[in-house]
Parts: C-alpha cells; sequence; structure tokens
C-alpha cells in the first residue's frame, strides 16, 4: 500500500510540474499535435492526449479515449514533455541500459527473468508482439527489435533464450544520447511500459 501511494504522489507531482511550463514553449519544443485542450504525443506507437489544465493522462483505445493515469505511463510521458532537450538528436548508436546507471541497478538487470522465460516459450507471439508496437528487427541476441519509445527515440529489447546453464535473459539497449529525451530513472518507467505492452499484445491478439 505504501509503495502505491508513493507511486500515487509521485504521478501527482509530475503533473503539478508540468502544469508550470510554458505550453507555448513545450509546443515548439515538441512540436506536438495540439489543440486548445490537449497535448497528442505517441508513446510506444499509440496515441495519447495529456490535458493541458490538468497534466491527466489519457491513451486512445479501439473504443475511444481510456484513462492512462498508470505511474509508468504518466512519469514516461511527462519527463519527454518537460525536460527533454531542445538539441535533443539520436545518434543511432546503443549504449547498454545498465551502462547509464550504477552497479546497483546493473545487478538488478541480472537477476532471474520471468519476462525473458515468457518470451522464450512463446517466440512466434513475442516477434509479433514487437511488430504490432512498431519494431524493426535486428540480426543480435537471439530475437531483438528497435522500438521507438517517442520522437524517433528507439529502445532495443534483446531477448537471450537459456539452456541448462543459464536462464533466459532480456537485455535493453538505449540511443547513447537517450538521457537528452528522459532522465535514468525514467529508463525504468518506460521498460516497464514495454513490458506491459507487449504481455498484452501476446495475451490480446495472440492468446494468453
Amino acid at each position: 500500500m505504501e509503495r502505491t501511494n508513493n507511486y500515487l504522489l509521485q504521478a501527482a507531482q509530475a503533473k503539478r510540474y508540468f502544469l508550470t511550463y510554458d505550453q507555448a514553449a513545450l509546443i515548439r519544443k515538441l512540436k506536438l499535435a495540439y489543440d486548445d485542450d490537449y497535448f497528442y504525443p505517441v508513446l510506444f506507437a499509440r496515441k495519447y492526449r495529456l490535458s493541458r489544465s490538468t497534466g491527466d493522462l489519457e491513451r486512445e483505445e479501439k473504443d475511444g479515449w481510456q484513462d492512462a493515469n498508470t505511474h509508468a505511463e504518466v512519469m514516461t510521458l511527462l519527463d519527454f514533455v518537460c525536460d527533454s532537450r531542445e538539441d535533443r538528436f539520436v545518434s543511432g548508436r546503443f549504449k547498454n541500459m545498465a551502462d547509464f546507471g550504477h552497479a546497483f541497478h546493473q545487478n538488478l538487470l541480472e537477476e532471474r527473468d520471468p519476462n525473458a522465460e515468457l518470451f522464450q516459450s512463446r517466440p512466434e507471439d513475442f516477434r509479433k508482439a514487437c511488430v504490432a508496437l512498431g519494431g524493426k528487427p535486428l540480426p543480435t541476441g537471439d530475437i531483438a527489435y528497435s522500438i521507438e519509445v517517442f520522437d524517433g527515440l528507439p529502445l532495443l529489447v534483446q531477448l537471450w533464450f537459456g539452456d541448462e546453464e543459464f536462464p533466459a535473459s532480456l537485455r535493453f539497449l538505449w540511443d547513447e544520447n537517450a538521457l537528452m529525451y528522459l532522465k535514468y530513472e525514467t529508463m525504468y518507467f518506460a521498460r516497464e511500459l514495454l513490458l506491459e505492452r507487449l504481455k498484452a499484445e501476446m495475451e490480446e491478439t495472440y492468446g494468453a
């Protein structure tokens, strides 16, 4: 419960932070679609609308706009909207996510991963889910796709199959200029959201 409350507080704080910004300056910086009420960013190939008066977030679903005020969605999008640099650009070179942070975070990324085991057990469904999010296959790992987070920024997800000695593993690599777009901590929120989207695609479209 405490963790949930902290997440809610963090998301609410991010919304208040967004409302302090000069929105005309954000429009110029982001070159986003907008109207009097909303900004319309795209995150992992899905259109969102961000309320200019409250900071609330909705995602476009098949049956219309749905609430999208989850911690991962709010923190990822508002970090990009508020704090991405005006001179941001993609380098075209990938860097391991662990190399952006500290040794503690590197150890976290090396733990046994049930998501990797799920994806290994259903490789074709995993491939189809990546493609559904706009992913482009790359010749690295056993299965690998570059998936756009937003504004041209790619996130490379690599699946490495396990065997009798080593468990299946997932590796996440970002463009080496990723910190021009979002903070290091936000990479974890984006990674969480990507995993949720991939599993949802596999369950909804291809069967659980």
